[in-house]
């Protein structure tokens, strides 16, 4: 094909993003946005004059001329809406989550692959400059055996009704500590608190046990005075952090950390700890916008046939930690093995 020709379903917080970033990418044209409120459309219209839009996102799939889709409605409208345009052969980038359960997701999945369509996930922090400089040094092995993660995401909302804080803020942390683990954690704990809207937890704490032994720390909330994005990586033999609030220098390394010695005489076995506290480096932190460079790989997976990075499998991963994370909260915060 020529030009790759997308319909966006979904104009409300995210769509008219997915709009501009794709109209202006090479070789795309966005000729159809669908949502059901004709307030958005008239504005869509208005900024994109001659553009097809339409309530019924079911005109898209029919369209032979729509080769993808871009859906960006609330997550309870994806399974239905994905399911369909795997149906009618058409490509998906859908907004994380991927979908509401496991079960769907790995029914999405497995349509995926059965009809050869690429279906990628909107995990956008795994496209951010940062988290990407941020693997490469946890890849390079400066930091050594990595041992925690932890991650803040906090603001004062947006308030949703549809999902909880997990759901919203969470995903994009489960993603990237999923990532740059190689796995989905072994277990979840989890506890939250729904002040707000009753059953929608707009406060939660998570923690995910890994393979290998890393244990992962999330705090995610919309009720918090100050608009947090942090994420710290600790190893054996450095740390790193990351910061998007400080898009200079968004990634700092630190020469820091304990070691530990055993010693042996004849009273016994003893651990010696030493604590060593060297130089902090800032590196060079590109400042592509994370949209734009996962509207790009969306592309390329779909020339290819092989989507890199935040696939169906991938995004499964991510959906069964939200699962487990929703279980362990309705049980006080009981360990919930994952895929038990």
């Amino acid at each position: 094909m020529d030009t790759l020709n997308l319909a966006v379903i979904g104009a409300g917080y995210w769509g008219p993003n997915h709009i501009r970033t794709f109209s202006n990418l090479s070789g795309c044209a966005v000729s159809t946005v669908i949502d059901l409120d004709n307030g958005r459309l008239e504005r869509i219209k208005a900024m994109y004059p001659g553009m097809n839009c339409s309530t019924d996102y079911r005109q898209a799939l029919g369209d032979p001329k729509v080769h993808a889709l871009v859906v960006s409605t609330p997550t309870s409208t994806h399974y239905a809406i994905a399911k369909e345009a795997i149906l009618a052969g058409k490509h998906i980038l859908c907004e994380k989550p991927l979908c509401e359960t496991a079960a769907q997701a790995a029914d999405l999945a497995a349509l995926a692959a059965e009809h050869h369509v690429v279906l990628m996930t909107g995990h956008v922090f795994l496209f951010n400059a940062g988290i990407l400089k941020l693997k490469e040094v946890v890849d390079a092995g400066t930091l050594g055996r990595l041992q925690y993660l932890s991650a803040v995401r906090t603001n004062l909302g947006p308030i949703r009704s549809d999902v909880n804080a997990a759901y919203d803020l969470a995903t994009h942390d489960i993603s990237v500590f999923n990532w740059i683990l190689g796995s989905a954690p072994e277990t979840v704990s989890a506890t939250g608190a729904s002040f707000i809207r009753p059953g929608v937890e707009d406060v939660v704490f998570i923690t995910l046990k890994y393979p290998g032994g890393a244990i992962g720390s999330i705090n995610a909330s919309w009720l918090d005075p100050k608009k947090v994005r942090q994420m710290t990586v600790v190893g054996n033999k450095g740390m790193a952090t990351w910061d998007d609030m400080q898009p200079a220098t968004p990634v700092a390394i630190y020469d820091k950390g304990v070691n530990v010695t055993q010693e042996y005489n004849d009273y016994g076995e003893f651990l010696r700890l030493s604590m060593w506290d060297g130089d902090v480096r800032l590196p060079k932190v590109r400042t592509d916008e994370p949209l734009k460079v996962q509207a790009q790989e969306f592309v390329k997976a779909i020339q290819s046939g092989i989507v890199a990075k935040s696939d169906g499998v991938f995004s499964l991963g991510v959906v069964q930690t939200l699962d487990a994370i929703t279980a362990s909260m309705r049980l006080g915060g009981s360990p919930i093995v994952i895929g038990s």
